[in-house]
């Protein structure tokens, strides 16, 4: 069964009193365990899109069906209870804790709210979860503001695999961090979808990024669609002009993509 299938997506924002179309009849699909690069340049469309994904904001029109449901139709508890399937780690990771919590409690909170394990074992899925993502278990009772960015990030991965879903949407995930963190996060977020089968929608407006770690590339330019296909077709043999501008910003693309979908970092 197909994980996610967007279908006539839209979405129009009010701007100096005029209707500005933020996105216009946008169709997408996503496998289990597929990695879907979502490009563009800032404005084009694409954090509007993973924000209606994460039900952050309303669609105007357009479907969204997630494991075969109605993800748009969903509401309460019943919406509560699905999330869990579905999580998000954010460019400005700092941003979207609790700058007072300790490591623990960001890890903990996922736990508690989905019931993901007994409240006996939680304490020891946080240390696992630490594990996972590389970072000591003593961790766990540092303040979220005494860690790198890197690290944050981090958690910010351990938090979004504590409940087990299926699909993780990354926003600009990893452009806040310099070019050697970047890559061992993106290591990580390979390992973990070889080990655990999650999907990503990984948006970003670096292709460098995308070409390592994506399966298929869809391009936006002014809330539209205007190309999809391959990470190797999308590199190689791009048809749009927004696309051919992309690699244009970074020369290294133009080497080629990885033979067989390896992923380089």
């Amino acid at each position: 069964m197909t994980l996610l299938e967007i279908r006539n997506l839209s979405k129009h924002f009010a701007s100096g009193g005029r209707n500005v179309a933020a996105l216009t009849d946008i169709f997408l699909t996503l496998e289990p365990g597929e990695t879907l690069g979502l490009a563009g340049a800032s404005g084009s469309g694409k954090s509007t899109l993973a924000r209606i994904l994460m039900r952050l904001l309303p669609a105007d029109r357009g479907s969204i069906r997630f494991r075969g449901e109605d993800w748009l139709a969903l509401s309460g508890a019943g919406l509560r209870r699905r999330r869990a399937g579905m999580q998000m780690v954010f460019q400005d990771v700092l941003g979207a804790f609790n700058p007072r919590a300790t490591v623990a409690s960001v890890l903990d909170d996922p736990l508690r709210i989905h019931g993901v394990v007994p409240k006996a074992e939680r304490r020891g899925e946080v240390a696992a979860l630490l594990d996972r993502v590389g970072l000591p278990t003593s961790y766990a009772d540092r303040s979220i503001r005494e860690i790198s960015g890197g690290q944050r990030q981090r958690i910010a991965i351990a938090r979004a695999i504590a409940t087990r879903p299926s699909l993780i949407v990354l926003d600009e995930a990893v452009s806040a961090l310099d070019v050697s963190i970047r890559g061992k996060i993106l290591e990580l977020l390979v390992e973990l979808q070889r080990e655990r089968g999650i999907a990503y929608l990984f948006v970003s407006h670096d292709l460098a990024v995308l070409r390592a770690v994506s399966h298929r590339i869809a391009v936006m330019d002014a809330g539209q669609l205007v190309e999809a296909g391959t990470a190797r077709q999308m590199i190689e043999n791009p048809q749009s002009p927004t696309a051919r501008a992309l690699i244009a910003a970074v020369p290294r693309l133009m080497t080629g993509p990885p033979q067989g979908h390896k992923h380089e970092f």
